[in-house]
């Protein structure tokens, strides 16, 4: 794992301290200026361009969500979005979080005007103690996100509790008192431990709400959606031996 998370420019300080510490505190880690505006604009037409190409499959490989539009398997279908698992600020994260890890899925979500609110929730099927921690997501974000636009809401901290938002609420669906939205511009990373509590919220905007998951797991867990199933020659072909190691491709597809 250290051999490939170098080959992708991963070193020990890629974080610092202080950013460490805040994923450790709060579950969730803002990195600002990953994207430049270029280089969003240029994801937000691809993307715009295979929601158009897939019409009602889209999604199809792991989960269409209603009042969304979304796009799964994104590692075949672009190279443009190969930053989302090769950058080395968020594989450092990564690795703070999960130790050894993989790319579980990479998939976009936007929220549609007057769409898009979800129940708080985690993204592991079971509590887990403090530390012994399974999944790590990273969002990011292709439109500013606002109070106003469906920016996820996190509840600091809830990563830590070994519970689940169903166990401690009487509606996951409502607020919390302890929630914050994640208000950041476009071009940002936030990271955040998915054992956090978190959720879309309503966007009450006239636009939708564009934003990319890139989702990993420790090693040892299956992943969202099987890349050595899916990963199509061609892709296979153009990802470096540090990449395929990332998505825990072990040979060449067939076909």
């Amino acid at each position: 794992m250290l051999s490939a998370l170098a080959d992708l420019g991963v070193a020990a300080d890629t974080l610092s301290a202080a950013e460490n510490q805040r994923l450790d505190r709060d579950g969730f880690l803002p990195l600002p200026g990953i994207l430049r505006q270029s280089e969003v604009d240029s994801l937000n037409a691809r993307l715009a361009a295979l929601t158009d190409a897939e019409g009602d499959r889209a999604g199809l490989e792991v989960h269409q969500e209603t009042g969304t539009d979304r796009l799964a398997d994104l590692v075949n279908k672009d190279p443009i979005f190969y930053v989302c698992f090769s950058h080395p600020r968020v594989l450092a994260a990564m690795r703070h979080v999960l130790g050894e890890f993989k790319l579980s899925s990479l998939n976009s979500r936007a929220a549609l005007p007057g769409q898009g609110h979800q129940s708080l929730h985690a993204d592991f099927g079971e509590p887990v103690s403090a530390g012994a921690y399974r999944v790590c997501n990273s969002i990011w974000l292709l439109d500013d996100f606002t109070a106003d636009n469906g920016a996820t809401r996190v509840v600091p901290g809830s990563h830590r509790r070994a519970t689940m938002p169903a166990q401690e609420m009487p509606d996951p669906a409502g607020s919390h008192p302890e929630e914050v939205q994640l208000i950041a511009p476009a071009g940002t990373v936030v990271i955040f431990n998915s054992h956090l509590w978190h959720g879309g919220t309503l966007n009450r905007s006239d636009r939708p709400r564009r934003a990319m998951h890139g989702y990993f797991c420790q090693r040892d867990l299956p992943q969202q959606l099987d890349q050595n199933a899916y990963l199509r020659r061609t892709t296979y072909e153009r990802l470096s031996p540090a990449q395929r190691f990332v998505l825990g491709v072990t040979e060449p597809p067939t076909s």
